[in-house]
């Protein structure tokens, strides 16, 4: 964030850009030399690995930020009969069934798909879209804050409403954050459609701060983070990734030993993040080579400390960083997409009147 999205990590910390390749002057999503990617502004790669695909290639790739993953996703909607590039990345299993019921992808199976990971792969009758990456949006936690305290951090969902935990958590506004949206689906999913609000209302009642958004919430009210440290904030829990830790050991001077945050893996809400040829892309061929691109082991590699996310290439190695300090959780809440596109409106509009007044 996406995102981050899933990734918004990278973006708040300022941690990783690619505004190079966004500034490219070498022709737009017309030329037959150059390829369009249309994404979020958290798309990031390594020169390297770029520039070896446009030597293989023979494309030069240009690359569109375009705001947040909902803002990029409704634009690529908006546009998509004349589109500002050949293929779109970005669109997450929180916001897929608006995009395909919109038309905006054609059909593409991608050169390696059958690499992916199998609970990936979705959509495998028309093949509009294809998988790239994965995360965990989850409740992270200060260590520190709770070693003083001789407390235990919460586990579960269900610990996040027990007194001993009562104004000690802050997360994201569901209605325009990524990651805030990604708990309140993680809750749905949880206690179903007839008891997530009525766990919302004990979180409520048990102090729950909510903000606008991700970098305000882990950079500035969160007391775990580099940017909570320093602006003395005092919530040591935060609706945010579980590879948040390895970035705050990754980006460390000194590094740590260990990380000074951890997560709470029973309150994982699983993200997926897609690739899709636009369906009026002005240089298919283009198009299709990018997306092979997106899924091969060189990109899948590369990606995690870009990006922050998790690969989906079932041979793709993970970094020890995210091993160590921020595997993925063994048992995260998951929501069809059908399910979230049938009920994701009314949810948001729910959550809103129920939390925020």
């Amino acid at each position: 964030m996406t995102k981050r999205t899933t990734t918004a990590v990278v973006i708040a910390l300022g941690l990783v850009t690619l505004s190079a390749c966004g500034s490219s002057d070498s022709g737009g999503a017309g030329d037959s030399k150059t390829v369009t990617l249309v994404s979020h502004d958290s798309w990031a790669v390594s020169k390297s690995v770029l520039e070896d695909f446009e030597k293989q290639s023979g494309y030069k790739v240009r690359v569109l930020k375009d705001g947040d993953a909902g803002q990029a996703v409704n634009k690529a909607i908006l546009t998509k009969d004349n589109p500002q590039g050949d293929v779109f990345f970005g669109v997450d299993n929180t916001l897929l069934s608006r995009a395909l019921d919109n038309g905006l992808f054609q059909w593409y199976e991608a050169k390696g798909s059958d690499q992916i990971v199998q609970q990936y792969r979705i959509d495998q009758d028309r093949h509009r879209v294809t998988p790239i990456d994965s995360g965990d949006i989850c409740v992270n936690y200060d260590k520190a804050y709770f070693s003083k305290h001789k407390l235990a951090p919460p586990a579960s969902f269900d610990d996040l409403i027990k007194p001993a935990y009562k104004n000690l958590l802050v997360t994201e506004n569901a209605g325009t954050s990524s990651p805030g949206l990604g708990f309140l689906l993680g809750t749905a999913a949880k206690y179903g459609d007839d008891g997530w609000q009525d766990y919302w209302k004990k979180l409520k009642a048990n102090g729950v701060k909510v903000v606008d958004g991700w970098e305000q919430a882990y950079n500035d009210e969160f007391s775990g983070s580099a940017g909570g440290k320093k602006a003395k904030a005092d919530r040591p829990l935060v609706v945010s990734y579980a590879s948040s830790p390895p970035a705050e050991v990754i980006y460390a001077d000194p590094k740590p030993k260990t990380a000074p945050t951890g997560v709470a893996s029973g309150t994982c809400f699983r993200q997926v993040e897609y690739a899709g040829l636009l369906s009026n892309a002005k240089n298919t061929k283009g198009g299709k080579a990018l997306l092979d691109f997106l899924i091969s082991v060189k990109f899948q590699d590369d990606m995690p400390l870009n990006m922050f996310v998790y690969p989906v290439r079932e041979t793709a190695q993970v970094p020890e960083e995210f091993v160590k300090f921020g595997p993925q959780a063994k048992n995260p809440e998951t929501l069809a997409p059908a399910k979230i596109a049938g009920n994701r409106d009314q949810w948001v509009k729910s959550w809103t009147s129920l939390v925020l007044k």
